[in-house]
């Protein structure tokens, strides 16, 4: 059965990552870095700022700050501890892929999905009562992790998986955030 839905898994990789061209390649390899995605960075913090003020605001920051560094790290961890071999080095389907990275890492889950998910459902949860349109960043991460199948260095597994724990981590988070800055400010 595992067996059956690793292949599946290799299959759906390998239709949509096909699926690109190379007219959009270099878009793609864009969108896939992190730094590129600096301006929205930057608008939800000002967003943050002229909402909760300097304090509070720089509490919230700095809460989305170490929870950026401990998505990262606890994706890695995970990944160390599964090891699985990312599309690009599976002897089985990398020369079935276009691949335009060649990360040596391994595979599960993705940072990239888990890590965006986290932030951005965080922002969501943080916002939602105060900024109309703040759902909108949800585009983000759905963007953001399809990269990772576009350049075929991710299984849809290990981007689902990221979304569905970047959620997860993201509502506990939260609770946590609103205790502390309960204490802090009230």
């Amino acid at each position: 059965m595992i067996e059956d839905i690793i292949q599946i898994d290799k299959n759906i990789l390998i239709y949509l990552n096909n699926l690109g061209s190379e007219q959009w390649d270099s878009l793609w390899l864009v969108i896939t870095n992190q730094f590129s995605w600096a301006p929205l960075f930057l608008l939800i913090f000002y967003l943050v700022i002229k909402t909760f003020g300097w304090k509070r605001g720089g509490f919230a920051i700095l809460s989305m700050i170490i929870l950026v560094a401990f998505s990262d790290q606890f994706t890695n961890f995970i990944k160390n501890s599964v090891q699985r071999l990312r599309p690009n080095n599976d002897p089985e389907i990398m020369h079935l892929l276009r691949t335009l990275k060649d990360p040596q890492s391994y595979s599960f889950m993705s940072g990239h999905a888990t890590t965006s998910t986290f932030f951005s459902v965080f922002v969501i949860l943080l916002l939602r009562d105060k900024i109309k349109y703040i759902y909108l960043i949800l585009c983000f991460p759905l963007i953001f992790a399809y990269s990772r199948l576009y350049l075929g260095v991710h299984f849809p597994i290990d981007i689902i998986v990221g979304l569905l724990i970047g959620t997860i981590l993201a509502r506990l988070y939260h609770l946590l955030y609103i205790k502390v800055d309960q204490k802090i400010f009230d």
